[in-house]
C-alpha cells in the first residue's frame, strides 16, 4: 500500500482521465493544474446528452469545460459562477418547461453547440472550439461520437437520465440501468489510438458515478479491452467516503442494486479493468481489502473543496502512478 507524500513530484508523463460531471469535474481541474495541454487528454461521458429547448445539451463536458477554466459555480455544484435565470423565469412565466435549469450564461454555450453541430461539425471539433473560447489548453473529448442515452428503470417507470436526475432529484427507486446505443458506438478515434499506442504512462478514472458515468465509457466496443491491454497503470479513484458519495446518487443507487455503499465495492466492480485503486483516509480499514483483489492501493485525502486540494490530489495520484509496475 502506498502512502500519499507531502511534497510535490514533478512529473513529466502523458495522461488520460475517464471522468463524468462534478466528481471527476473536480480532479479534471487538479490534472489540469499540473499537466501542460500536451500532456493531459480528459474524456467525458456523454450518455447524459440529451435535447431541451431544441438545443443539445452535454452535462459532462460543460462540467467538466467549466471546472477547467475556472467558471464553474462551486456552491451549486453544476452550471457556471456569477449566472441569472431571466430566460428560465422568462420560460415559466410562458407556461414552457423550465425543470432543467439553464442559466443565461450556460444558454449560448447550448446555442452554439447545437448551431454548429447543425452544420455538421462533429462532437469533439465544437467541444474544441468552446475549450478554445475559455481559454483551455488541455484536450477535452467526448467518449464517442455517437448518440448513447443512459435510460433509468425505476419503480415508477422507464425514466430518462435527467428526469431521474434533475427532475425527479433521484427519488425513484433505481432497478436497472440501460445505455441506449451501445451497441453500434464506438468509442472516440483519438481515445482508442491513445489507448492502442504507447505514449500514455497513466489512465485515470476519476471519481464519477460507476453506474452512469464511467460505466457507459467503458462499455463502448473494445474500450474495456484496450484498458486491459494499454501499457500505462489505469487507476482508479474511489467516487465513495466513509459510504457516501461526495455529490450525486451514486451510494443510493448502490443500495438499490444490492451492492454494499463503500469503496471496497467499488474496486471489486472495476474488477480487472483496473490496475491500483486510491481511497480516501477515511476508507483505510478496506486497503488490504482492496490489495486483496491484486491491486495497487493508495490512501490519500480525496475531497476536493477548493483548487489547492483538487491539485494536491492530483499530485498524489500522479506520484502514485509513477510508483506502479504494470
Amino acid at each position: 500500500m502506498y502512502t500519499s507524500l507531502t511534497t510535490e513530484s514533478a512529473y513529466t508523463g502523458r495522461v488520460l482521465a475517464l471522468t463524468g460531471g462534478v466528481g471527476g469535474a473536480k480532479l479534471a481541474r487538479g490534472l489540469a493544474g499540473v499537466l501542460s495541454g500536451a500532456q493531459l487528454t480528459i474524456a467525458a461521458n456523454t450518455a447524459d446528452d440529451f435535447d431541451y429547448w431544441g438545443l443539445r445539451i452535454c452535462p459532462d463536458l460543460d462540467s467538466v469545460m467549466y471546472a477547467l477554466a475556472d467558471l464553474n459555480d462551486e456552491e451549486r455544484g453544476w452550471g457556471l459562477k456569477d449566472e441569472s435565470w431571466r430566460t428560465r423565469i422568462a420560460m415559466r412565466r410562458l407556461g414552457g418547461e423550465e425543470w432543467f435549469q439553464i442559466g443565461d450564461q450556460d444558454v449560448a454555450t447550448h446555442i452554439l453547440r447545437t448551431q454548429l453541430l447543425a452544420k455538421g461539425d462533429s462532437l469533439a471539433s465544437v467541444t474544441e472550439k468552446l475549450c478554445c473560447g475559455l481559454g483551455i489548453p488541455h484536450t477535452l473529448l467526448p467518449m464517442t461520437e455517437d448518440r448513447v442515452a443512459t435510460k433509468v428503470i425505476t419503480d415508477q417507470g422507464r425514466l430518462e437520465f435527467q428526469e431521474y436526475f434533475v427532475r425527479d432529484k433521484c427519488e425513484p427507486e433505481v432497478r436497472e440501468l440501460l445505455f441506449d446505443g451501445i451497441e453500434s458506438a464506438q468509442l472516440h478515434p483519438k481515445l482508442a489510438a491513445l489507448l492502442a499506442g504507447d505514449t500514455l504512462s497513466a489512465i485515470i478514472i476519476c471519481p464519477s458515478n460507476p453506474f452512469v458515468s464511467v460505466d457507459p465509457i467503458l462499455a463502448l466496443h473494445g474500450c474495456r479491452e484496450l484498458l486491459k491491454a494499454a501499457k500505462a497503470p489505469v487507476i482508479a479513484v474511489s467516487p465513495i467516503i466513509a459510504g457516501r458519495a461526495v455529490k450525486g446518487p451514486a451510494a443510493k443507487m448502490m443500495r438499490e442494486l444490492a451492492m454494499p455503499a463503500t469503496a471496497a465495492a467499488v474496486a471489486a466492480y472495476y474488477g480487472d479493468v483496473i490496475d491500483a485503486y486510491v481511497l480516501d483516509e477515511l476508507d483505510a480499514s478496506y486497503a488490504d481489502e482492496v490489495a486483496a483483489m491484486g491491486l495497487d492501493t493508495c490512501v490519500s485525502q480525496t475531497m476536493m473543496s477548493d483548487v489547492a486540494s483538487k491539485t494536491q490530489l492530483a499530485e498524489t495520484i500522479l506520484d502514485f502512478a509513477s510508483r506502479i509496475n504494470k
